[in-house]
């Protein structure tokens, strides 16, 4: 059975950092692009950042320089340190592990950034 189970959210002040982790059982975590999406009120699941099983990573252009993505193939775990955070950064976060077209994922995080 895949879980993939998310940490780290809450409440934060702009300007504040908060790390998320997501724990991966299941899959063979290390051949997997694991990935971070986000989905505010009222609007559409977005990808947030993504890192490749190579170490390679991507980043939405509304996060670039504040958010950092990770993985511990050891601990089978992804991160996302996110740094000087906006009130619109406030969403629900999700994890995601992809590996050709099958995608699996978390049940998300709650991430609140008040102004």
């Amino acid at each position: 059975q895949v879980q993939l189970v998310e940490s780290g959210g809450g409440l934060v002040q702009a300007g504040g950092s908060l790390r998320l982790s997501c724990a991966v059982s299941g899959v063979i975590f290390s051949r997997h692009a694991m990935g971070w999406y986000r989905q505010a009120p009222g609007k559409q699941r977005e990808l947030v950042a993504r890192i490749f099983s190579g170490g390679t990573t991507t980043y939405a252009d509304s996060v670039k320089g504040r958010f950092t993505i990770s993985r511990d193939n050891a601990k089978n775990t992804v991160y996302l340190q996110m740094n000087s955070l906006k009130p619109e950064d406030t969403a629900v976060y999700y994890c995601n592990a992809l590996l050709v077209t099958t995608n699996y994922w978390g049940q998300g995080t709650q991430v609140t950034v008040s102004s």
